[in-house]
């Protein structure tokens, strides 16, 4: 599985920027998987549900499933947070595997950023940043994208990974 990352400030335009590379290069026919890390406490559970109740009740796992798709919730209760590569291990193969955040892990990433947020660039800091995804332009000596040009970003990703 190759991997590459998408890492930057809040508002930058990571979220956007993952869905429309998921797109663009499932639609060239490869398969896709991601991986998102939150920062916070998040619930992908409803209360009252059955798969909630369970949780509650003390499960460690709770594998809620349908025809259509199946979610694995794994309750941390105080054990020491998964690292990228141990959750790496728990997908199925796929040609590439996306990663939102993770930005102090060692794969290869781009950074989305926005001038409007007004955060400094992560880039000169990070050697594992090989280009940025901006709406403004930049003269920095790693490569620099439109934000907005998904397929020129998506061909960079894919070359890097040796998918193109």
């Amino acid at each position: 599985m190759k991997l590459y990352g998408v890492v930057g400030w809040k508002n930058a335009g990571k979220t956007g920027l993952m869905e429309r590379l998921v797109t663009d290069i499932t639609g060239r026919g490869l398969t896709v998987s991601t991986v998102k890390h939150a920062h916070h406490s998040f619930d992908v559970d409803h209360a009252g549900k059955d798969s909630f109740r369970h949780r509650v009740a003390g499960a460690t796992e709770v594998l809620l499933a349908s025809r259509n798709r199946f979610a694995l919730m794994h309750e941390l209760r105080d054990a020491q947070e998964p690292t990228l590569a141990d959750l790496l291990t728990r997908l199925g193969p796929v040609d590439l595997v996306l990663v939102e955040g993770y930005k102090r892990d060692s794969h290869p990433k781009i950074e989305a950023h926005r001038s409007v947020t007004g955060n400094p660039l992560i880039a000169p800091d990070d050697p594992t940043i090989r280009a940025i995804a901006t709406d403004t332009p930049l003269d920095l000596e790693i490569p620099s994208f439109d934000l907005n040009d998904t397929v020129q970003i998506a061909d960079f990703i894919l070359t890097e990974v040796g998918l193109c």
